[in-house]
């Protein structure tokens, strides 16, 4: 019979063999966010988080399986930096929008979460952060499946607008009035006389939207058209 699978968190904080421990998991993942924050996910290895904390790569099994387990510590910690000691409004849209804006920014402060396997194992503060949107939900007449898909898409948003906002700060110019000129150039009246219309009706080449901006928006948009049509 197969073993049940189980997360860092279901496993005791250390092995019960060996020395006393010198370091606690907190210690660690905050070590392998430094490291993180500075190169990248990438560059995210026992032996570097080990080096950090001025300890052998073999000491820090003793408190994880695996990588795979600091990087769900990892992703968990930065979970935690997003308030949730906000007061809910009562206005379902609202709440989640602003939540979400947290959420981005935490993101943007830690661009290695854009990089993490497409499911890490949730845990405590990304329990906590799925209760906090399900309580904004709560006066919406979704179902809970419903509204678990609904803090899904919010997620994914999320993530979407992180990564545009930080490829477009990194960028040496602004691609997007390279790409609206290419397209009001490229569009003719007999094959694209919608993306013309479109594009009259934006902001311009010369006036390109505030990421930020654009992503409230189209948040605000997408929340009111789950929570209207359940």
């Amino acid at each position: 019979m197969a073993e049940e699978p189980t997360t860092v968190w279901n496993r005791p904080e250390r092995g019960a063999r060996g020395p006393a421990p010198e370091r606690s998991r907190a210690q660690i993942t905050a070590a392998a966010i430094g490291v993180a924050d500075e190169d990248g996910l990438a560059a995210v290895s026992m032996r570097r988080v080990a080096g950090r904390l001025g300890t052998g790569p073999a000491s820090l099994y003793r408190y994880m399986s695996t990588r795979g387990d600091l990087l769900d510590l990892m992703a968990d910690a930065a979970a935690g930096e997003i308030d949730l000691g906000v007061p809910l409004s009562g206005d379902p849209v609202e709440d989640l929008a602003a939540l979400a804006g947290r959420a981005k920014q935490v993101h943007l402060r830690h661009p290695w979460l854009l990089d993490l396997p497409a499911e890490p194992a949730v845990g405590p503060h990304g329990m906590d952060y799925l209760e906090y949107a399900l309580r904004a939900l709560a006066p919406t007449p979704l179902s809970s499946p419903a509204r678990l898909e609904t803090v899904g898409v919010l997620n994914g948003l999320v993530t979407l607008f992180a990564r545009t906002e930080l490829q477009r700060r990194n960028a040496p110019a602004d691609p997007r009035r390279a790409h609206a000129s290419h397209l009001a150039s490229a569009a003719t009246a007999e094959r694209h006389p919608l993306l013309l219309a479109a594009l009259a009706d934006g902001p311009g080449s010369e006036a390109p939207q505030d990421t930020h901006t654009l992503f409230e928006r189209v948040v605000r948009r997408v929340l009111t058209g789950l929570v209207d049509n359940p």
